[in-house]
């Protein structure tokens, strides 16, 4: 795979991980201000609003990971090896945020019933919310030091002329 293929490939899919996670920074404020606890329940745990965002949402930031660091590897010799191990580590934190912080949340989404609303709502929904805004951050610093890691050359050139 030619270097260029992957610095665009990782790149594509990171903005993609981050994009569905930029979502769910847009949608907090109503969420947590203005949407009921009915209405938060129904459109998130009932309604299947999040099931494409859990069947892309692994795989992209899998793939984000990976990515990354096979850039990184590939970056070893060069100026923008730290930016891209950086990259990689902030997509993998975030990761760490979903399992440690949204993925328990999901699990107590998964037994609520229909009727009333659990006691313990305003727990599960403001820890399930918290880690998303927590991972949007992550993956937007991952993002940012993975396009600084291959636009990085080493500081300009002897010949350039915006430095002069």
């Amino acid at each position: 795979m030619g270097w260029l293929i992957l610095r665009c490939l990782t790149l594509v899919i990171g903005a993609l991980s981050l994009g569905e996670s930029f979502a769910h920074l847009l949608e907090a404020a109503p969420r947590l201000m203005i949407w009921s606890p009915e209405l938060w329940r129904e459109a998130t745990v009932f309604n299947g609003q999040y099931r494409l965002f859990g069947i892309l949402g692994g795989p992209l930031d899998i793939g984000a990971i990976l990515l990354a660091g096979v850039l990184a590897y590939g970056l070893r010799k060069e100026a923008g090896f730290r930016l891209a191990v950086a990259g990689a580590i902030l997509y993998l934190v975030s990761l760490g945020v979903w399992l440690s912080v949204v993925a328990p949340a999901n699990a107590v989404l998964a037994t609520w019933q229909p009727g009333p609303i659990p006691e313990n709502f305003f727990a599960v929904r403001n820890r399930w919310e918290t880690g998303h805004i927590i991972m949007t951050f992550l993956k937007l610093a991952g993002f940012t030091v993975l396009i600084l890691s291959v636009l990085d050359r080493g500081g300009p050139s002897k010949d350039s002329r915006v430095f002069r």
